[in-house]
């Protein structure tokens, strides 16, 4: 067992993983810290299980649209312990599967918490363990608010492993995790309250999808506060008391409460100061090549100040090894990263919002296509299911600038025009061409 190697990598997540598994590929003798479960949080509390949850939750909304086309359900139920133990069994297979991957390429690993002892060294434990190169991939942690009866909430780590699903559940933050909770959660027969001290849900997402999206969840029963924020937690014989204030100054009774305001990096006992590496509360400071101030020392997902998304980590630690021991530099282009929100109805967005796109060019020089149909797969349905398409176009070049999307298949949607987009595909291009019919995405081409 060597205590010197060429790249040690702190922290096994998705990122962390592309980065010890790329390195040997250049021949490098790797070596990964991980003081939990590897996977980090994609696999063990983020992506992964959460879209397992999404994917039980969507077998409600299956059931019934069945009914609508001629189907008999004759029973109806959702056993949350036999979900619970399907997913673990799934997420197990998953960091076996990671396990197994590092063994092959050669990749040491290494169980314990890491803190540096300068900007070489690294102590896990007893063991002193010097390194040519370090990355640090550390990822992110909810934030639980400045609360009076904060204890009595759960956070996304929490939630995964309730003994049982709550009839009342208060969600405080609307953002993505937010509302894909509060979505998941009515389909499992929950009530479910959404609070949010911004004047929409979803923050930072363009206002056509958010306004649609609110609206949808609205029809779905989930009431969602908007300028409102929580005051005070306080236990009683019925549940939890939420105080509120703002817009909606009440109280509020919960038997749950989710937290789900944001997160911030893991970087409390990581020794940073004695390596000399800057950092703020809210990131380690990074250049474009994902380096620190201290040479030999790289950053990367959610513990920088970039785009905290699984696919963003991955493609900055696959960078991070071929600038090191590929001797290829290149930056991580941000402008075109698609993101996605889970709910049902499912959102997605490439690109530009169109208040982004009136901020850069100015009003007068954007033009934005908002387009909404009913899908056929909802024919025979009476439940709102109407798709929202929206393009940001720059009226001069033409090209499209942003796309966002509201409904059945979003996220798949937007993939396919992730490429494109980037690329600057105009509008009459997707004007001449000729999609798959009959499918929601063919709509796209027909939008203008």
């Amino acid at each position: 067992m060597s205590d010197t190697y060429d790249f040690l990598v702190i922290g096994a997540g998705s990122g962390g993983l592309a980065a010890a598994k790329r390195a040997t590929q250049y021949g490098a003798n790797v070596a990964i810290v991980e003081q939990e479960h590897l996977g980090g949080t994609c696999v063990n509390r983020g992506c992964v299980p959460k879209k397992l949850m999404v994917y039980a939750a969507d077998v409600a909304h299956q059931m019934q649209l069945a009914k609508t086309y001629g189907w008999q359900i004759q029973q109806q139920g959702f056993d949350w312990q036999a979900f619970k133990q399907a997913r673990d069994q799934e997420i197990e297979r998953l960091r076996q599967v990671q396990q197994t991957a590092l063994q092959k390429a050669g990749v040491e690993q290494i169980q314990g918490h890491a803190c540096f002892v300068d900007a070489h060294t690294v102590r896990v434990g007893e063991r002193s363990i010097n390194a040519e190169t370090i990355l640090i991939a550390v990822g992110g942690q909810p934030i639980q608010p400045d609360l009076p009866g904060i204890e009595h909430t759960i956070t996304s780590r929490e939630i995964f492993h309730l003994a049982t699903l709550p009839n009342r559940l208060a969600i405080i933050g609307a953002g993505y995790v937010g509302v894909e909770f509060a979505s998941m959660m009515q389909s499992f027969g929950c009530e479910v309250t959404l609070l949010n001290r911004e004047s929409c849900i979803l923050p930072g997402f363009d206002q056509d999808l958010t306004g649609t999206l609110r609206k949808r969840l609205r029809q779905r029963g989930i009431n969602s506060l908007c300028n409102t924020t929580a005051k005070a937690i306080q236990k009683s014989p019925n549940g939890l008391k939420l105080t509120l204030t703002g817009d909606h100054s009440e109280t509020i009774v919960a038997d749950t409460i989710l937290c789900a305001i944001g997160r911030s990096p893991n970087l409390e006992n990581l020794g940073l100061d004695k390596a000399g590496i800057r950092y703020s509360k809210k990131a380690i400071e990074v250049d474009d090549y994902s380096r620190t101030n201290q040479p030999n020392v790289y950053a990367i997902g959610d513990c920088t100040n970039r785009l905290p998304l699984t696919p963003v980590a991955i493609a900055e630690g696959k960078a991070v090894a071929d600038i090191v021991f590929g001797k290829q530099p290149r930056k991580i282009e941000y402008d075109y990263v698609p993101s996605a929100v889970f709910a049902r109805p499912e959102a997605a967005s490439v690109g530009m919002t169109e208040a982004q796109a009136n901020e850069r060019f100015g009003t007068e020089n954007i033009k934005c296509d908002c387009t909404t149909f009913h899908p056929m797969l909802y024919s025979f349905s009476e439940s709102p299911s109407s798709m929202l398409m929206k393009f940001v176009i720059h009226q001069k070049t033409d090209r499209i600038l942003g796309l966002h999307l509201v409904g059945e298949h979003a996220a798949d949607i937007i993939q396919g025009f992730t490429i494109s987009i980037k690329q600057g595909i105009t509008r009459q291009a997707i004007t001449d061409a000729i999609g798959i019919h009959p499918t929601s995405a063919e709509e796209l081409f027909h939008s203008f």
